[in-house]
C-alpha cells in the first residue's frame, strides 16, 4: 500500500504508499489490479504478502544474474539488475479474483531482433508472466519493498482475508517501525512534499492495512494531502460464500476508515457493483478486454489513474494535491467517483469541437466506481483531464460570420472543454486540464483495441483492410466527480450489510473488529451516503426508518 505518490497493490495481494512530488510518472501495464495499475514507479514503499512478488527480491532486483544494469533511483545507492526471470510466473496462476490457472503475459528484456509487433503478440496471446512484478521494466529501490511474511499472496490458507488482520499488523511495533523507516526515507528525498497517495485493495485484509497507514499519515503529516484509491476486482459469479461476505464487510470498513483519514477517497474498479450481487463488468466501445485478466483490467485502470492525477503531477501545473481535494470534498463529501473514456472517441481528422458537438447530451465516458448505470450527468464538482488532443486553433469560424453556437465561439481547446463542461453541469464547480501528450500503449500494454482505431488511437469510419501494427497511443478523458450517484453506490452497500446476520461470521470478528465497531461503521457509511442525496434522487429503495 502506498502513501505519497503511489504505485499500488493488486486484488488480494498488496497495499502501497508514497510521498508525492511534482513530475511523478508511472507506466501503464498489467499485473494485479492495484499493483499492476501502477507499474513502474520508483521509490514507493510497497507492502505485499509472501509470494506476491514473484521473482522480485527484497533487494529490488528480479531473478539472478550479474548486477550490471544501472539503478533507476537517483541517489547514492547500489546498482540493481533486472534479469529476465521468466520461470517465476509459471509457478502460479493468474491472480484474478475468480480465475485460477489462467495467465496473462508481458514480455520484458526482449531481444532487440524482435519487432514491436512480435513483442505485443506474445504479450497478448499469453506467456509466462503471472504476478505484477513480472511486468516491471524499471528497478525498485530496496526500501520500496516490505513483505508480510505472516500471510500468503495466494493459496487456500494463510491469506490476509479480514480487515482486522490488516489492522493488527500495524499494531505490531516491529512492523510499524519498519514501515515508518521506509516512509521517512522517501519523505526526506522530497524537495517539495505535496502529500501522500494510498492505493490499496478494499475487498481483503489490505483494507485494514490501508486504514492504519492513512491514520499514521494523518497524524504524522497534518496539513498534507492524502488521496486514497480503493481497488476492487470484478466478481464473475455469486456464491454467497464466506469469501463473498468477507469482501462485503472489508469493503465497507475500508471505505469508512479510508475516507475518514484521507483528504479524498475514490473507489476504483471495472466491476459494476460493490454489493453482494455481482454486476457485469464495465465495457468500453473500442476495447475488447477480458475482465477476468488482471493484466487487462490493470492496464485500463493504470491509464485512468495516470490521467486523473495530471493536475498536481506536472511541474507546469498550479494545482496541488491538497487544492484538488479541497475543490471536491466540501460539505462532508470526501468520496469521489472516477469516470473515463478509454479511448476518447475522436474521429480521425476531426477536431475536439466536432467531437463534443456530437456528444451534446453527455460526455461519452464510463463510471468506474462500481455503479451499474452509466448515465451520469449531474455533479456537485469535477476535475476533468483531456489528453492526446492537439492544441492548435480549433476555431473554424470565418471572419465576420456569426458563430453557430457559443461553443463555436471559443478559440482554444481549453475554452472549448471548459464551456462544454459548464453547459452539461451548469451548477457544478468544474476545473479542466488539457494535455497534448496522449497515453502511450506500446508493449507490454495489451493490444485489445478495436480494428477501427489508428496507431494514434483515432477512430476510422471502417476497419482497415490490411493488418496494422499495434495501437501506440490513445486520447483519453477522465474525471473525478463529487456526484449524487455516490448516494446509490454507498447506500446500496449499506443495505446489503444491513441484511447480513453478523453472528454467522464470528471468524471475521475474531480477528480484531468488534461487533459494536462494525455497527458504528455501518452508521457512518449510511451518513456518508446521505451527503450525496439530493431532491432529485429516487427514494424507491431507501427506508428512512432503517435502524442504526
Amino acid at each position: 500500500m502506498r502513501a505519497g505518490c503511489w504505485r499500488g497493490g493488486g486484488p488480494g495481494a498488496h497495499a502501497h504508499w508514497v510521498p508525492a512530488q511534482r513530475r511523478w510518472r508511472h507506466g501503464a501495464g498489467g499485473g494485479d489490479a492495484a499493483a499492476g495499475a501502477l507499474r513502474g514507479l520508483r521509490g514507493r514503499p510497497l507492502v505485499g504478502a509472501a509470494g506476491g512478488l514473484g521473482a522480485l527480491r527484497p533487494s529490488g532486483r528480479r531473478g539472478a544474474g550479474p548486477e550490471a544494469a544501472a539503478a533507476a533511483w537517483r541517489g547514492d545507492v547500489a546498482t540493481y539488475e533486472a534479469g529476465a526471470a521468466r520461470d517465476a510466473g509459471r509457478q502460479r496462476g493468474d491472480t484474478s479474483s475468480e480465475r485460477e490457472g489462467s495467465s496473462s503475459a508481458a514480455v520484458r528484456d526482449a531481444s532487440p531482433l524482435l519487432s514491436r509487433l512480435t513483442v505485443y503478440q506474445e504479450v497478448y496471446t499469453g506467456g509466462s508472466m503471472q504476478v505484477w512484478p513480472d511486468y516491471l521494466n524499471v528497478h525498485l529501490h530496496p526500501k520500496s519493498i516490505f513483505v508480510i511474511k505472516q500471510y500468503n499472496h495466494d493459496g487456500e490458507c494463510g491469506r490476509l482475508e479480514a480487515f482486522g488482520q490488516g489492522e493488527s499488523l500495524l499494531q505490531d511495533p516491529v512492523c510499524l517501525e519498519e514501515l515508518e523507516d521506509r516512509l521517512h526515507f522517501f519523505v526526506e528525498e522530497c524537495d517539495y512534499l505535496q502529500g501522500f497517495q494510498v492505493l490499496c485493495d478494499l475487498h481483503n485484509g489490505f483494507s485494514g492495512v490501508g486504514a492504519k497507514v492513512t491514520e499514521l499519515l494523518h497524524d504524522e503529516y497534518s496539513g498534507k494531502g492524502i488521496l486514497t484509491w480503493g481497488l476492487t476486482p470484478v466478481i464473475h459469479k455469486m456464491a454467497e460464500s464466506e469469501k463473498d461476505f468477507y469482501r462485503l464487510m472489508n469493503t465497507a470498513l475500508g471505505i469508512v476508515h479510508l475516507s475518514t483519514q484521507s483528504s479524498l477517497f475514490c473507489p476504483l474498479s471495472l466491476s459494476g457493483s460493490l454489493g453482494i450481487k455481482p454486476e457485469p463488468p464495465i465495457t468500453f466501445p473500442y476495447i475488447n478486454y477480458d475482465a477476468s485478466l488482471n493484466y487487462h483490467s490493470s492496464a485500463i485502470l493504470a491509464t485512468v489513474l495516470d490521467t486523473l492525477t495530471v493536475p498536481y503531477r506536472l511541474s507546469t501545473s498550479q494545482c496541488s494535491m491538497m487544492h484538488l481535494a479541497e475543490t471536491l470534498n466540501f460539505s462532508g463529501r470526501k468520496v469521489v467517483a472516477a469516470l473515463a473514456a478509454v479511448p476518447f472517441p475522436v474521429i480521425h481528422g476531426h477536431s475536439l469541437l466536432d467531437t463534443l458537438c456530437a456528444h451534446q447530451q453527455d460526455m461519452p465516458w464510463k463510471f468506474l466506481s462500481s455503479y451499474r448505470e452509466q448515465k451520469v450527468s449531474r455533479c456537485f464538482a469535477q476535475s476533468v483531464v483531456l489528453r492526446g488532443i492537439c492544441k492548435e486553433s480549433h476555431n473554424s469560424n470565418c471572419p465576420g460570420k456569426q458563430p453557430a453556437s457559443a461553443l463555436h465561439a471559443c478559440e482554444t481547446v481549453e475554452q472549448i472543454l471548459q464551456h462544454y463542461l459548464h453547459t452539461l453541469s451548469p451548477g457544478a464547480f468544474s476545473t479542466s486540464h488539457v494535455l497534448e501528450q496522449p497515453c502511450h500503449t506500446v508493449p507490454p500494454y495489451p493490444q485489445f483495441f478495436s480494428s477501427l482505431l489508428t496507431k494514434q488511437g483515432f477512430l476510422l469510419d471502417r476497419p482497415l483492410s490490411y493488418s496494422s501494427t499495434a495501437v501506440e497511443s490513445i486520447p483519453v478523458v477522465t474525471a473525478l466527480q463529487s456526484s449524487p450517484v455516490l448516494h446509490t453506490v454507498l447506500y446500496s452497500l449499506y443495505k446489503d450489510l444491513q441484511k447480513l446476520d453478523t453472528r454467522r461470521w464470528a471468524s471475521f470478528f475474531s480477528t480484531g473488529v468488534e461487533q459494536d465497531d462494525f455497527q458504528e461503521a455501518l452508521h457512518e457509511l449510511r451518513t456518508l451516503a446521505q451527503c450525496y442525496k439530493t431532491n432529485f434522487e429516487a427514494d424507491e429503495s431507501e427506508d428512512e426508518t432503517d435502524s442504526d
